[in-house]
């Protein structure tokens, strides 16, 4: 059929456009993923899931108290009196006994050491929809946010796409442990307004998403006393609350504006339960604003992605259970300590480095010593390597816009105790101390046969549908 005229779009620019950040190698991974995901029996080949930040390590306490209260709900004989009512419920201010139980829950994570008004909760389809309703509240098409670097890939969609948000980076290094410092935030603002863009605020992610570690008090109020003075926003992305697994302890921004004088109306947290408690399919995304403006507004657009009834209820019974939430927490972090420790060991064997992390469902690992010379598209060869070759999908660097190639984003919360070891196992055949060895006597005799170097970086390797065989006198064959 005939459009007419070459100019007509069928599609809006919104829909059609490239801005939504998926074509990215973050994205790209869990592609490569989906293609050939591995199972320990039917497709032991097949590529691990490395990139997903899920939290499946305390499943089994949750079905436990699924089982232990029916009554939660309305789609079991015990709770189906309850049904009419909240099958009917669609009120966007949420049901009172959920934002209730949300409030206490946020408060517990973070110490007891802070209070949460419910009436200040807004609801929305998780962190996602939780991120561009914030962003709708407090920007207009072309205004901007300062974001630290590295930064979770997934804001460029979350942020940016449909709001028209831009968002500008502060860039931070590893020569500091990447500290968010004043300098690096006066540079970028400085920056933005030689280029006449309107910076509205500043979104932080504490804990870290890649690196895993949190925010001690100081900094945070270097951050709130930097806002204060430009008068603009601070969003505080705070969805990895309660995934602190050893010192130092968490300190919420919420904890902080507390104890010093600033203007609360700058003020917002972005919470989830996505994260915490492992439930990225429920779709409970929060905004808590100290601003009462962004709470009434929030809270009529929150009609376009409000949690479902039947979630509400159930979560609202489960998360006023204290004696199961004080247990839920304590064993999580454990666990994720448990796998943490279990994971990085397995790095140090063969002489990989990480960043030192607290928090978070992954770790940021470096291995710029694989590379043939520091630059992204050196980064990226590597990177696609792991992903076709050791079937591995890790996030590179510089999808987080980090300011330094070599370093990885590595997620060990989302798979079991046994793909944990054959994943380990994959990276000692590719970067174990006698690959290493070889590694650097290829690099010297360029016309011996073919070795890790010589196919790491061809460009055949670049196309996840490329496939390249690898002689079995290869080092990437063998397992130190």
């Amino acid at each position: 059929m005939s459009l007419g005229s070459e100019s007509y779009q069928l599609l809006s620019k919104i829909a059609t456009n490239d801005q939504h950040g998926e074509n990215s190698p973050y994205f790209d991974g869990w592609k490569a993923y989906e293609k050939n995901p591995f199972h320990p029996r039917k497709n032991p080949q097949g590529v691990i899931q490395m990139g997903l930040a899920e939290n499946q390590l305390c499943f089994d306490l949750i079905e436990e108290w699924i089982k232990n209260n029916p009554k939660a709900s309305i789609c079991t004989p015990e709770g189906v009196c309850k049904f009419r009512d909240i099958a009917n419920f669609q009120d966007y201010h949420g049901l009172p006994e959920f934002t209730s139980a949300m409030a206490k829950f946020m408060s517990k994570v973070r110490g007891g050491r802070v209070r949460f008004d419910p009436n200040r909760i807004l609801m929305s389809g998780g962190a996602t929809g939780a991120n561009e309703l914030i962003m709708f509240c407090l920007a207009d098409p072309g205004d901007a946010f300062l974001v630290p670097t590295p930064y979770y890939p997934g804001f460029v969609r979350d942020l940016c796409w449909r709001t028209k948000v831009q968002l500008i980076p502060v860039h931070c290094d590893s020569s500091n442990n990447f500290k968010i410092t004043r300098e690096a935030l006066e540079v970028a603002y400085k920056k933005a307004q030689e280029n006449n863009i309107n910076v509205k605020g500043l979104i932080i992610t504490n804990p870290s998403n890649p690196l895993g570690t949190t925010l001690d008090k100081e900094t945070l109020k270097s951050l709130i006393t930097f806002i204060n003075e430009k008068t603009i926003h601070l969003v505080c992305d705070e969805i990895y609350a309660a995934t602190v697994f050893t010192s130092p302890s968490y300190v919420s921004v919420s904890e902080v504006v507390q104890e010093m004088k600033c203007n609360l109306d700058l003020i917002h947290v972005i919470y989830s339960l996505s994260k915490d408690l492992g439930f990225p399919g429920f779709r409970v995304g929060i905004v808590y604003s100290y601003n009462d403006q962004v709470v009434n507004c929030g809270r009529k657009m929150s009609s376009f992605g409000l949690v479902s009834s039947q979630t509400q209820y159930m979560l609202a019974s489960m998360l006023s259970d204290e004696k199961f939430v004080d247990k839920f927490l304590l064993e999580s972090s454990r666990r994720l300590l448990k796998r943490h420790d279990k994971f990085t060991k397995g790095l140090e064997e063969v002489e990989i480095s990480r960043f030192p992390s607290n928090a978070g469902l992954f770790c940021w690992m470096n291995l710029k010593k694989l590379l043939k010379e520091e630059t992204i598209e050196e980064e990226l060869k590597l990177w696609h390597v792991i992903i076709n070759e050791v079937k591995l999908n890790v996030s590179p660097g510089s999808s987080f816009n980090c300011s330094e190639v070599g370093w990885f984003r590595v997620c060990f919360a989302n798979i079991d105790d046994e793909t944990v070891e054959i994943a380990l196992q994959r990276i000692r055949a590719f970067v174990g101390k006698e690959t290493k060895k070889k590694i650097e006597v290829k690099r010297w005799q360029p016309n011996l046969s073919l070795s890790f170097t010589s196919t790491r970086f061809d460009e055949n390797v670049l196309s996840p549908h490329n496939h390249i065989i690898i002689s079995p006198h290869s080092p990437l064959v063998r397992a130190t």
